[in-house]
């Protein structure tokens, strides 16, 4: 689908239609309809345990759908051949939410691994990348540090040096703020923005930090009860008068989202197990 915005012809980089995911018999996804607009920092919310991150699995191809279309600008990941796939994997980069650096590697080591592992590039190359890659994220100067001598904001930024390291289109951000301290979190909300603009990337961010994903997104989705309950700009989202959109960012006990999981009666519940337990005596 090609949008038309103050005069200018887009085409969103993602575009998922009617998608459902099953688990087993639970289904997370059913019919989920979402856009990510190239060039724009997208942000994805929901409670904990909705499939966020099964969302961003989706649209790596790492998992696949029971139906539905994941284009991938233009192209349907599903039906793609394994070459096909691997060529827009290169085009992703993926910051998990545990960093996932590896420890027996320095971070300089940890960020020139995907150099090394998919380029032909010559080490003194590689080198000049990696180096650029780290003062990009404010960390030249721990080249050689381990990552166990790192701070847990400092390994997040490591990690983020590394998921840009062959020059990604794309990049998706599990819980990036997980975690973090305030001025960790603080460094990195400064980082996804800056690196979005000036690598003029697409990315998606993955969070249930209200406050924190609304001030850097362009647009937003709350997904919930297994699809999107809510979707627009952050003022737009903010000015909602949707209970349950109320609920999620205002972070409320209270609401349309019940405190408990669904269950019988409890009182009757009781009286039932009494009950039965006397007939059995009897």
């Amino acid at each position: 689908m090609i949008n038309y915005i103050a005069g200018v012809m887009t085409r969103p980089f993602i575009e998922i239609n009617n998608l459902t995911f099953k688990r087993g018999e639970r289904t997370i996804y059913e019919k989920l309809n979402l856009r990510v607009e190239q060039g724009k920092i997208t942000a994805i919310m929901g409670p904990s345990g909705i499939g966020k991150t099964t969302l961003l699995r989706l649209i790596g191809g790492q998992l696949t759908p029971e139906s539905g279309e994941i284009l991938i600008d233009g192209k349907n990941i599903v039906e793609m051949s394994r070459a096909a796939l691997y060529e827009t994997r290169q085009r992703m980069g993926m910051l998990f939410q545990s960093g996932a650096l590896f420890t027996d590697m320095s971070t300089f080591d940890n960020v020139a691994f995907p150099l090394r592992e998919h380029t032909q590039l010559p080490e003194s190359l590689i080198r000049e990348i990696v180096l650029m890659k780290l003062e990009a994220v404010g960390l030249r100067g721990a080249a050689e540090l381990m990552p166990s001598e790192l701070s847990g904001g400092m390994a997040r930024r490591a990690a983020l040096a590394r998921t840009i390291a062959l020059d990604p289109e794309l990049i998706m951000y599990d819980e990036p703020f997980a975690g973090q301290d305030p001025i960790s979190m603080g460094v990195i909300i400064s980082l996804i923005k800056r690196l979005n603009e000036a690598l003029q990337l697409t990315s998606i961010v993955v969070s249930h930090d209200v406050q924190e994903v609304l001030s850097i997104g362009d647009y937003a989705y709350i997904i919930a009860d297994k699809r999107v309950i809510a979707e627009g700009t952050p003022a737009d989202l903010l000015a909602s008068q949707d209970p349950q959109v109320q609920q999620f960012i205002r972070g409320e006990a209270d609401g349309p989202v019940r405190f408990h999981y669904p269950a019988p009666d409890y009182v009757q519940e009781l009286f039932y197990d009494q009950y039965n337990d006397f007939r059995l005596r009897t």
